[in-house]
């Protein structure tokens, strides 16, 4: 029921997403338009060619890219709270969003035109930021603690904002473009839909796979292993996801902030707390939630346009300073 209620919403976030803009399109016109793109389906919208390539070239990929990436931030989201069993755990808190801006602004600076080194240092400066940020709260010594990891992650977060702060400063002729890209853009276009797409079928996959897993570590790594799971690989492998899921979302659209704790929050709130659950309706719940960011953002001072990075934060921030009162009996 919950599935079909999000798919359900996805659907009619995205025929909203496909109405926002200059040009006034009927939504009836929308919808036979996009019926006419599925195989084996004619349907005449009555758009004249313009208003045609108007919706499949600009409109078309800037929705499908904000689903993507709004799914994967979300499930990534949910996968690092997973692994950590903590619910403040987010790519945007824990490092992974700035160590993939970082490595990614220095491919956009010293190695600029290479569009197959961007996902790669994405997904390094991901990886690394994560594990950095755990290093630090391990060496405080209460790695488990809710407060721990968050500060941690913000040290890391800083740090590496700090430097790529220092990265644009050595590229200014490029510094427009990171500065864009830092407050999260999804109208990249076919080329990013087709960039994106590979990393994201394999990192979707991989954390879908692992969701009766996760469920098995939520109580417990003795218990786990009784199971015959295999605690430390299970959180290797989701870990690697997450971060891949990451990774792929900032080199394609820049740092989106609190995507990864709105909605796996909502999820939880909503069809309990199973992974099994969490982690299909965050994907789709994400996608809803970024695609209906991103048509605020064109909307709401238009003609003129919002990053989209604003949008998110906020409406995150104070979500997750709700999700901190509610965990603050168990943060330390």
């Amino acid at each position: 029921m919950w599935l079909a209620g999000a798919l359900a919403l996805l659907a009619v976030v995205m025929i909203a997403g496909l109405l926002g803009g200059a040009a006034d399109i009927a939504p009836w016109q929308v919808v036979l338009q996009v019926a006419d793109w599925l195989p084996f389906v004619s349907a005449d919208a009555g758009l004249t060619p313009v208003e045609q390539g108007l919706l499949y070239e600009l409109r078309l990929p800037r929705v499908l890219l904000a689903a993507v990436v709004g799914g994967l931030l979300a499930m990534a989201g949910a996968g690092y709270q997973g692994v950590f069993r903590n619910p403040l755990a987010d790519p945007y808190l824990l490092g992974a969003a700035a160590g993939a801006g970082l490595t990614t602004t220095v491919a956009v600076v010293l190695l600029p035109g290479s569009a197959l080194t961007t996902p790669v240092a994405a997904f390094a400066g991901a990886v690394g930021g994560v594990f950095l940020a755990y290093g630090l709260g391990s060496a405080a010594g209460r790695t488990g603690g809710t407060a721990t990891l968050v500060l941690a992650g913000v040290a890391v977060t800083s740090f590496l904002t700090a430097i790529q702060t220092f990265v644009q400063q050595l590229g200014v002729e490029e510094l427009r473009r990171v500065y864009s890209w830092i407050l999260g853009d999804v109208g990249g276009g076919w080329e990013q839909v087709r960039l994106v797409l590979p990393y994201a079928v394999v990192a979707a996959a991989v954390l879908l796979a692992h969701g009766r897993m996760l469920d098995v570590l939520a109580v417990g790594d003795e218990e786990a292993g009784a199971l015959g799971v295999r605690a430390t690989r299970v959180r290797f492998v989701v870990l690697l996801a997450a971060s891949l899921a990451t990774a792929a979302a900032v080199a394609v659209s820049g740092l989106i902030g609190f995507v990864g704790i709105v909605v796996p929050h909502a999820v939880r709130r909503l069809a309990g707390g199973s992974y099994r659950s969490v982690l299909p309706l965050s994907l789709i719940g994400g996608a809803a939630f970024l695609v209906l960011a991103d048509l605020l953002a064109r909307t709401v001072i238009a003609p003129a346009e919002l990053p989209i990075g604003v949008v998110t934060m906020f409406v995150g921030a104070p979500f997750f300073v709700a999700v901190l009162r509610m965990t603050r009996g168990t943060a330390t």
